[in-house]
This record gives structure tokens, sequence and C-alpha cells, in this order.
């Protein structure tokens, strides 16, 4: 799957920015509610960002390898 450069640039901005600034919102409020399982949701959300994060690597690799 190929993506235009725009919603490459979308997409790394939400993950860069948007997203974990939402976790970091979504865990305050857990915690100050005393919700259970604020870790493991936070834990998880961290762990999925990282994710996004690594296959947004992979492909920016991948395509200034496409340059060489």
């Amino acid at each position: 799957m190929k993506l235009s450069n725009k919603n490459y640039d979308n997409l790394k901005k939400c993950v860069m920015y948007i997203l974990p600034a939402l976790v970091t919102f979504a865990g305050v409020i857990m915690n100050t509610l005393e919700f259970e399982y604020t870790d493991k949701v936070l834990t998880i959300s961290t762990a999925f960002i990282t994710f996004l994060g690594t296959c947004l690597g992979i492909s920016n690799y991948n395509y200034n390898k496409g340059d060489e």
C-alpha cells in the first residue's frame, strides 16, 4: 500500500503529536476519576502508538531506499 505525501504527513503528525497528547489527557482523567484499569489502558495505548510509529518509520525507510 502506498501513501501519498499528504497522507503520510497527516499520519505522522497524528502519531507524533495528537495520539500521545490524547493518551496523556485520557490517563490524567482516568487517574483523577480513579478508573480501575488506567495502567492497562495506558500501557496498551502506548504500545499501539509505538507500533504505528515503527510502521511509519519502516515506510519512510523503504521509500527513501527506493531513491538510491
